[in-house]
């Protein structure tokens, strides 16, 4: 089955075409760069052409006037002119004193490694060599490539996160819908179920039957209301989280094995949350039977509703082997699970009920050999 394919569609033709525009820039910089340090080449080709001519001309023969203009025009490119006799002059060098022969030979090397020297020969006989380096403009000029190449990075960062979310989204859309259709095809029979349990009880059969019935029909009901639920936002009202917390906890206390060892305890005797009763027990459900799962059945939990205000903390603690502590945030994301046959939904759903429709915080507090203790935060109502 495919979802949406000509929104998929679209995304890919706008990441190609965004990367495409970014290419050509880039490549246009690179060959602007090239063309940039030619043209600066050329230039200094010119000029020590005209040095040449200054070299053979006797003192008695004057300087023509584009002779000095060549000179006079290059106020940019740093240069280093050494005659065939060892002695040099430097130009455009305001930061190097001519005197530091040591600082030359450093500036001769380097410019050597960015530029091939430039020979100024006459007739076969060479009357010196110009070593030029990048000038300021192009320095700055080739970080831009690599500027472009970091944006690039971000660009597709970016583009990354964005489609991450978006598809996070659609799947959160996904399992909603699912939740919501489940309870409504559970809700068909369920009414049925009620009414065959009503015959039944005319039928003057032991009433313990009928009794158990009603129970497993009114949990039915509960986890209806729940996935239906998944999606939408709940409807809060001020409950007393001590005693709902108990009767969520009490619940799994009657229905587990007798080698789980149960225990509550409250600070409090009452304190009022806003709640939603059918999630907030969910969550409680949730969290608890992680514990036994990593208990293997076997061990104890205890709950302990501690005031801290203006919040109220509910911390479950296990008896089981811990959660390594770099698993400690990856455990509430969807499709994480320790289970065989586990899909990873359960503490997914406990932060999605706690932190959106809640606005409350779960965490795990610690962890190590001795258990894992989960706390959940809420605000206490005034």
């Amino acid at each position: 089955m495919r979802f949406n394919p000509p929104k998929k569609i679209l995304n890919a033709i706008l990441l190609i075409t965004s990367f495409v525009i970014v290419s050509l820039i880039l490549w246009n910089t690179n060959s602007f760069f090239r063309k940039f340090k030619e043209e600066e080449r050329n230039k200094m080709e010119i000029w020590a052409t005209a040095q040449s001519e200054l070299l053979r001309l006797s003192e008695e023969q004057e300087l023509g006037n584009l002779h000095l203009r060549v000179f006079q025009n290059n106020t940019s490119t740093p240069m280093i002119l050494v005659n065939s006799d060892g002695s040099y002059r430097i130009n455009n060098m305001p930061d190097v004193s001519p005197e530091d022969e040591e600082e030359i030979a450093g500036r001769i090397a380097t410019f050597r490694s960015e530029n091939t020297p430039i020979r100024i020969e006459y007739e076969g006989e060479l009357l010196a060599t110009l070593y030029y380096g990048n000038s300021e403009v192009l320095n700055k000029l080739k970080y831009y490539p690599v500027a472009l190449l970091l944006i690039i990075f971000l660009f597709g960062a970016v583009i990354f996160f964005f489609f991450k979310t978006n598809k996070a989204s659609e799947q959160n859309k996904l399992w909603a819908g699912m939740a919501k259709e489940t309870a409504h095809q559970i809700g068909t029979p369920l009414t049925s179920l009620l009414g065959w349990n009503e015959l039944l009880k005319s039928e003057e059969l032991n009433p313990k039957i009928t009794a158990e019935i009603e129970k497993d029909i009114g949990r039915l009901q509960t986890i209806t209301e729940r996935f239906s639920q998944i999606g939408s936002t709940p409807r809060l009202e001020t409950l007393d989280i001590v005693e709902e917390t108990r009767n969520a906890f009490d619940y799994l206390r009657v229905r587990s094995s007798k080698l789980v060892r149960f225990s509550f305890h409250s600070r409090a005797e009452s304190l009022p949350v806003l709640l939603n009763r059918s999630l907030y027990h969910w969550t409680i459900e949730n969290i608890v039977k992680n514990g036994i799962d990593a208990m293997k059945g076997k061990g104890d939990i205890s709950l302990e509703i501690a005031p801290d205000p203006p919040l109220v903390h509910v911390l479950i603690t296990d008896s089981g082997h811990g959660i390594p502590k770099t698993r400690w945030n990856t455990i509430f994301d969807p499709g994480v699970t320790s289970k065989k046959r586990g899909w990873g939904l359960g503490l997914s759903l406990v932060r999605r009920i706690v932190e959106e429709y809640h606005q409350g915080k779960v965490k795990v507090l610690s962890s190590g050999k001795e258990g894992t203790v989960m706390q959940i935060s809420l605000r206490i109502k005034n």
